[in-house]
Protein backbone atom coordinates (compact mmCIF):
# COMPACT_ATOMS: atom_id res chain seq x y z
CA UNK A 1 0.00 0.00 0.00
CA UNK A 2 3.01 2.52 0.71
CA UNK A 3 4.46 1.76 -2.59
CA UNK A 4 1.20 2.72 -4.10
CA UNK A 5 0.31 5.53 -2.27
CA UNK A 6 3.83 6.81 -3.10
CA UNK A 7 3.14 6.15 -6.84
CA UNK A 8 0.05 7.56 -6.73
CA UNK A 9 0.96 11.16 -4.79
CA UNK A 10 5.20 11.15 -6.12
CA UNK A 11 4.23 12.63 -9.79
CA UNK A 12 2.23 15.79 -8.45
CA UNK A 13 4.67 16.38 -5.72
CA UNK A 14 7.71 16.30 -8.02
CA UNK A 15 5.72 18.81 -10.70
CA UNK A 16 4.62 21.18 -8.44
CA UNK A 17 8.10 21.33 -7.18
CA UNK A 18 9.53 21.97 -9.94
CA UNK A 19 6.71 25.01 -10.77
CA UNK A 20 7.60 26.43 -7.17
CA UNK A 21 11.40 26.16 -7.72
CA UNK A 22 10.61 28.03 -10.72
CA UNK A 23 9.55 31.37 -8.92
CA UNK A 24 12.91 32.54 -7.80
CA UNK A 25 12.05 36.17 -7.33
CA UNK A 26 9.17 35.73 -4.16
CA UNK A 27 8.17 32.83 -2.17
CA UNK A 28 4.14 31.98 -2.27
CA UNK A 29 2.60 31.12 1.45
CA UNK A 30 2.69 27.69 1.31
CA UNK A 31 -0.54 27.19 3.54
CA UNK A 32 -2.57 28.47 0.67
CA UNK A 33 -0.73 26.87 -1.90
CA UNK A 34 -2.11 23.75 0.58
CA UNK A 35 -5.23 24.66 0.78
CA UNK A 36 -6.09 25.30 -3.04
CA UNK A 37 -4.43 21.72 -3.29
CA UNK A 38 -6.96 20.42 -0.60
CA UNK A 39 -9.60 21.97 -2.73
CA UNK A 40 -8.68 20.19 -6.03
CA UNK A 41 -8.28 17.07 -3.93
CA UNK A 42 -11.82 17.29 -2.73
CA UNK A 43 -13.53 18.30 -6.41
CA UNK A 44 -12.53 15.17 -7.49
CA UNK A 45 -15.00 13.38 -5.42
CA UNK A 46 -18.25 15.35 -6.99
CA UNK A 47 -16.30 15.12 -10.87
CA UNK A 48 -16.70 11.56 -10.31
CA UNK A 49 -20.35 11.22 -8.99
CA UNK A 50 -21.35 13.42 -11.47
CA UNK A 51 -19.40 10.93 -14.14
CA UNK A 52 -20.72 8.00 -12.36
CA UNK A 53 -24.57 9.09 -12.41
CA UNK A 54 -24.13 10.15 -16.54
CA UNK A 55 -22.55 6.76 -17.46
CA UNK A 56 -25.59 4.32 -15.00
CA UNK A 57 -28.61 6.60 -16.20
CA UNK A 58 -27.10 6.72 -19.99
CA UNK A 59 -27.97 10.38 -19.49
CA UNK A 60 -25.73 10.99 -22.41
CA UNK A 61 -24.83 8.07 -24.96
CA UNK A 62 -22.75 9.77 -27.07
CA UNK A 63 -18.94 8.61 -26.22
CA UNK A 64 -17.61 12.05 -27.87
CA UNK A 65 -20.07 14.54 -25.69
CA UNK A 66 -19.31 12.35 -22.35
CA UNK A 67 -15.77 11.66 -22.76
CA UNK A 68 -14.90 14.85 -24.61
CA UNK A 69 -16.87 17.36 -24.46
CA UNK A 70 -18.80 17.09 -20.79
CA UNK A 71 -15.65 15.42 -18.99
CA UNK A 72 -13.25 17.85 -20.20
CA UNK A 73 -15.87 20.85 -19.25
CA UNK A 74 -16.57 19.75 -15.96
CA UNK A 75 -13.33 19.16 -14.46
CA UNK A 76 -11.83 22.59 -16.32
CA UNK A 77 -14.81 24.12 -14.83
CA UNK A 78 -14.25 22.68 -11.11
CA UNK A 79 -10.82 23.95 -11.22
CA UNK A 80 -11.53 27.46 -12.64
CA UNK A 81 -14.48 28.06 -9.85
CA UNK A 82 -11.88 27.07 -6.76
CA UNK A 83 -9.09 30.11 -7.97
CA UNK A 84 -11.85 32.22 -9.14
CA UNK A 85 -13.75 31.92 -5.92
CA UNK A 86 -11.20 31.75 -3.50
CA UNK A 87 -7.68 32.90 -5.03
CA UNK A 88 -8.27 35.39 -7.67
CA UNK A 89 -9.56 38.03 -5.11
CA UNK A 90 -7.01 36.88 -2.44
CA UNK A 91 -4.45 39.26 -0.78
CA UNK A 92 -1.89 36.64 -1.26
CA UNK A 93 -2.54 36.64 -4.92
CA UNK A 94 -0.10 39.43 -5.41
CA UNK A 95 2.15 38.73 -8.21
CA UNK A 96 1.83 37.56 -12.04
CA UNK A 97 3.82 34.56 -11.44
CA UNK A 98 0.89 33.42 -8.45
CA UNK A 99 -1.38 32.41 -10.90
CA UNK A 100 1.29 29.41 -12.24
CA UNK A 101 1.68 28.33 -9.02
CA UNK A 102 -2.00 28.76 -7.90
CA UNK A 103 -3.59 26.87 -11.23
CA UNK A 104 -0.90 23.93 -11.01
CA UNK A 105 -1.78 23.87 -6.87
CA UNK A 106 -5.55 23.20 -7.53
CA UNK A 107 -5.36 21.07 -10.85
CA UNK A 108 -2.43 18.57 -9.55
CA UNK A 109 -4.97 18.36 -6.21
CA UNK A 110 -7.39 16.82 -8.73
CA UNK A 111 -4.97 14.62 -10.81
CA UNK A 112 -2.80 13.54 -7.26
CA UNK A 113 -6.70 12.21 -6.04
CA UNK A 114 -7.74 10.77 -9.38
CA UNK A 115 -4.55 9.49 -9.86
CA UNK A 116 -4.50 7.53 -5.95
CA UNK A 117 -7.97 6.22 -7.59
CA UNK A 118 -7.00 4.98 -10.06
CA UNK A 119 -4.45 3.00 -8.98
CA UNK A 120 -6.33 1.65 -6.34
CA UNK A 121 -8.60 -0.09 -8.78
CA UNK A 122 -6.32 -0.96 -11.96
CA UNK A 123 -2.86 -1.58 -10.02
CA UNK A 124 0.50 -0.27 -10.00
CA UNK A 125 1.47 -1.50 -13.32
CA UNK A 126 -0.36 1.82 -14.73
CA UNK A 127 1.82 4.24 -12.60
CA UNK A 128 4.25 5.16 -15.04
CA UNK A 129 1.77 6.07 -18.01
CA UNK A 130 -0.22 8.01 -16.19
CA UNK A 131 2.91 9.85 -14.54
CA UNK A 132 3.13 11.12 -17.88
CA UNK A 133 -0.15 11.16 -19.46
CA UNK A 134 -3.18 12.35 -17.07
CA UNK A 135 -1.31 13.96 -14.02
CA UNK A 136 1.43 15.98 -16.27
CA UNK A 137 -1.53 16.56 -18.51
CA UNK A 138 -3.70 18.27 -15.85
CA UNK A 139 -0.68 20.05 -14.20
CA UNK A 140 -0.44 21.81 -17.73
CA UNK A 141 -3.61 22.41 -18.15
CA UNK A 142 -3.22 24.01 -14.56
CA UNK A 143 -0.29 26.12 -15.57
CA UNK A 144 -2.02 27.76 -18.43
CA UNK A 145 -5.10 28.85 -16.66
CA UNK A 146 -3.15 30.40 -14.19
CA UNK A 147 -1.01 32.11 -16.30
CA UNK A 148 -4.15 33.84 -17.55
CA UNK A 149 -5.58 34.33 -14.05
CA UNK A 150 -2.46 36.39 -13.43
CA UNK A 151 -2.57 38.17 -16.85
CA UNK A 152 -6.26 39.14 -15.69
CA UNK A 153 -5.60 40.52 -12.49
CA UNK A 154 -2.36 42.21 -12.52
CA UNK A 155 -3.27 43.65 -16.66
CA UNK A 156 -3.38 47.60 -16.58
CA UNK A 157 -5.22 47.63 -19.52
CA UNK A 158 -9.07 47.14 -20.60
CA UNK A 159 -8.31 43.36 -21.54
CA UNK A 160 -8.45 41.85 -18.05
CA UNK A 161 -11.89 40.40 -19.07
CA UNK A 162 -10.42 39.12 -21.79
CA UNK A 163 -7.73 37.06 -20.26
CA UNK A 164 -10.81 35.65 -17.37
CA UNK A 165 -12.18 34.15 -20.43
CA UNK A 166 -8.97 32.44 -21.42
CA UNK A 167 -8.18 31.43 -18.29
CA UNK A 168 -11.00 29.01 -18.44
CA UNK A 169 -10.94 28.79 -22.59
CA UNK A 170 -7.12 28.16 -23.06
CA UNK A 171 -7.06 25.10 -20.79
CA UNK A 172 -10.48 24.35 -21.77
CA UNK A 173 -9.71 23.85 -25.65
CA UNK A 174 -6.01 22.14 -24.47
CA UNK A 175 -8.39 19.29 -22.59
CA UNK A 176 -10.77 18.64 -25.46
CA UNK A 177 -7.84 17.94 -27.43
CA UNK A 178 -5.97 15.61 -25.20
CA UNK A 179 -9.19 13.76 -24.98
CA UNK A 180 -10.17 13.83 -28.46
CA UNK A 181 -6.68 12.15 -29.07
CA UNK A 182 -7.91 9.70 -26.28
CA UNK A 183 -10.71 8.50 -28.82
CA UNK A 184 -8.57 6.99 -31.10
CA UNK A 185 -8.19 4.11 -29.93
CA UNK A 186 -5.62 2.18 -32.48
CA UNK A 187 -3.94 5.57 -33.04
CA UNK A 188 -4.04 7.75 -30.37
CA UNK A 189 -0.15 6.61 -29.49
CA UNK A 190 0.72 8.19 -32.50
CA UNK A 191 -0.85 11.27 -31.96
CA UNK A 192 -0.45 11.67 -28.01
CA UNK A 193 3.19 11.78 -28.03
CA UNK A 194 3.46 15.45 -30.50
CA UNK A 195 0.78 17.05 -28.35
CA UNK A 196 2.24 16.30 -25.13
CA UNK A 197 5.50 17.73 -26.70
CA UNK A 198 3.68 20.72 -27.52
CA UNK A 199 1.75 21.01 -24.26
CA UNK A 200 5.04 20.79 -22.33
CA UNK A 201 6.19 23.61 -24.97
CA UNK A 202 2.92 25.74 -24.59
CA UNK A 203 2.70 26.07 -20.99
CA UNK A 204 6.42 25.95 -20.46
CA UNK A 205 6.26 29.17 -22.38
CA UNK A 206 3.35 30.56 -20.23
CA UNK A 207 5.83 30.00 -17.30
CA UNK A 208 8.53 31.90 -18.38
CA UNK A 209 6.20 35.00 -19.39
CA UNK A 210 4.99 34.93 -16.18
CA UNK A 211 8.31 35.27 -14.33
CA UNK A 212 9.22 38.28 -17.22
CA UNK A 213 5.69 39.63 -15.49
CA UNK A 214 6.80 38.85 -12.20
CA UNK A 215 10.27 40.63 -12.77
CA UNK A 216 8.15 43.96 -14.49
CA UNK A 217 6.08 43.67 -11.33
CA UNK A 218 8.29 43.63 -8.86
CA UNK A 219 10.70 46.59 -10.57
CA UNK A 220 7.40 48.85 -10.96
CA UNK A 221 6.29 47.90 -6.72
CA UNK A 222 10.16 49.14 -6.33
CA UNK A 223 10.57 45.63 -4.72
CA UNK A 224 13.90 44.82 -6.68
Amino acid sequence: MFILLSAAIAPGLALFSYFYLRNQMATEPRKTLFRTFIFGLLITFPIMFIQYVLQEEELITNPFLLNVVFSSTMEEFFKWFIIFAFIYRHVEFDDPYDGILYGAAASLGFATMENLLYLLTFGIDTAFMRALLPVSSHALFGVVMGYYFGKSKFTKNNRSMEYLVLSIGAPLLLHFAYNSILMFEDYWVYLIAPFMLFLWWFALRKVKLAHEHLIKHLIEQNKI
